[in-house]
C-alpha cells in the first residue's frame, strides 16, 4: 500500500479541500476538520502537516474517543514518577513528543469538559505541567489540528463543549462532505484501492462489471471512504476473475442497506444495521466486526452505541442474550460489559423491555 497520503477524486469538493490544505500548510494556524466517520479526516491532517514547514518534525496522532478520560491527561501532558500506581518513572506526554511538529487530535468532540479546560489552558500559553507535578516542566511549540464527526456548535449550545475552545480550534475550517455527496469520486477511489490491494496481496487485478460499478456508485456508503476501502479489500481477496454483484459484501448488496428507508436513517444507524447483519446473517463475531474497528478508530462511540441499541431491540434489553446474538462465548459476558462501561456505551436495558425477548435459550437477565 502507498505510505504517502493523498486525496483521490475529481469532484469540486476535492478541489476545494485541496485549496484549504494549501492555505493551511502556509501557516501555523490551528485547523478544525469536520465530516462523518470514514471520510478521510486523518488523510487531510497528514497532508497539511506534510506540506507545512513542520513536515520534517513529528506528527503525533491521538484519538480522544479511544482513550478513557482518566488516562487522557497523562497521555497528553505526561506524568512524574509516583504520581499514580505504576508510574515508575517520569514520562513525556504526546504534546512534548510533538514539539516543533503537529499534534492531530481526532474525535475532539468526545473530550470531557475537564479535559477541554486543560487543553484550552495549554493553547493559551503552551506550558506543560505533567500529572503529579506542582510546576511547569516546559513550554512547547506544537501546531494543533483537530477533527470531529460531531456538530460542535450544537454541542456548544448543549453546554457539552466549551465555546471558547471551539473558537480557539476553529481558525481554519476544512469540511469534508460524505462520499454519497461526491459520487463522481467513487470510480477513482475504487480503481486506486483495487490496484493497491492487488499489489499487497499479490493477486491479478480483477475485471469489474458495469453492473457492479453502477451499484457501487449508487450505494450511499454510510461508512464513507473507509467502508469502500474495506469492501474493496474483501472483494479483491475473494476475487476469481470478474467481480459480479454476487461478490459484493452482503451489507452493500443486501436489501436493508439498499432500501430507501435505510437511506433516510442517520449514518450511525445505517452502519449499525450493516454490522448487525454481518453478525446475525454472516455469523461473524462482535470482537472482529465491532470491537477491532472501534479500537482502531474505524468506528465512533455513536456507531458502537447504535450497534448495541440494535442488538438490545432484538433481545428486549438482555445483555446475556446479546452474547448469543453477537456470536460470543458465555465467558465473554463480563468482558463485553466491561468494554461498554469503559467507553460509556452500556445502554440502560429497561427501555428495551416492553415485550419479552425473542431468544429464549439464555436467562433473560442483563
Amino acid at each position: 500500500m502507498d505510505d504517502l497520503p493523498r486525496l483521490i477524486g475529481t469532484s469540486e469538493a476535492i478541489r476545494d479541500i485541496e485549496e484549504e490544505i494549501e492555505c493551511a500548510s502556509r501557516s501555523n494556524a490551528k485547523v478544525l476538520i469536520t465530516g462523518e466517520s470514514g471520510v478521510g479526516k486523518e488523510v487531510v491532517a497528514r497532508l497539511i502537516h506534510q506540506r507545512s514547514g513542520r513536515g520534517r518534525a513529528p506528527l503525533v496522532t491521538i484519538n480522544c474517543a479511544g482513550v478513557p478520560d482518566s488516562l487522557l491527561e497523562s497521555e497528553l501532558f505526561g506524568h512524574v514518577r509516583g504520581s499514580f500506581t505504576d508510574a515508575h518513572r517520569d514520562k513525556k506526554g504526546w504534546l512534548e513528543q510533538a514539539h516543533a511538529g503537529t499534534i492531530f487530535m481526532d474525535e475532539i468532540g468526545e473530550m470531557s469538559l475537564r479535559m477541554q479546560a486543560l487543553l484550552l489552558r495549554f493553547l493559551e500559553n503552551g506550558e506543560i505541567q505533567r500529572v503529579g507535578s506542582d510546576r511547569t516542566q516546559s513550554v512547547v511549540d506544537v501546531r494543533v489540528i483537530s477533527a470531529t464527526n460531531r456538530n460542535l456548535l450544537a454541542r456548544v449550545a448543549e453546554k457539552s463543549f466549551r465555546e471558547d475552545l471551539y473558537y480557539r480550534l476553529n481558525v481554519i475550517h476544512v469540511p469534508i462532505p460524505p462520499l454519497r455527496e461526491r459520487r463522481e469520486d467513487i470510480g477513482g477511489l475504487l480503481s486506486h484501492f483495487v490496484r493497491s490491494f492487488c499489489r499487497q496481496h499479490r493477486v491479478p487485478e480483477p475485471a469489474i462489471s458495469e453492473e457492479v460499478l453502477a451499484h457501487l456508485i449508487t450505494y450511499d456508503w454510510p461508512g464513507n471512504v473507509r467502508q469502500l476501502k474495506n469492501a474493496v479489500e474483501r472483494i479483491v481477496v475473494r476475487s476469481r476473475g470478474t467481480i459480479t454483484l454476487a461478490d459484493l459484501p452482503k451489507e452493500i448488496f443486501g436489501s436493508r442497506i439498499a432500501s430507501a428507508a435505510a437511506a433516510a436513517q442517520s449514518p450511525s444507524v445505517v452502519l449499525a444495521d450493516a454490522l448487525y447483519d454481518r453478525m446475525t446473517v454472516n455469523g461473524e463475531s462482535f470482537w472482529s466486526v465491532v470491537y477491532e474497528p472501534f479500537m482502531s478508530r474505524d468506528l465512533t462511540r455513536a456507531d458502537l452505541r447504535a450497534v448495541i441499541s440494535r442488538g438490545l431491540e432484538q433481545t428486549r434489553g438482555s445483555y446475556k442474550l446479546l452474547i448469543q446474538l453477537f456470536n460470543l462465548q458465555s465467558e465473554d459476558y463480563k468482558r463485553l460489559l466491561s468494554f461498554l462501561r469503559k467507553y460509556e456505551c452500556q445502554l440502560p436495558f429497561q427501555k428495551f423491555r416492553s415485550v419479552p425477548a425473542r431468544l429464549d435459550s439464555v436467562s433473560d437477565k442483563p
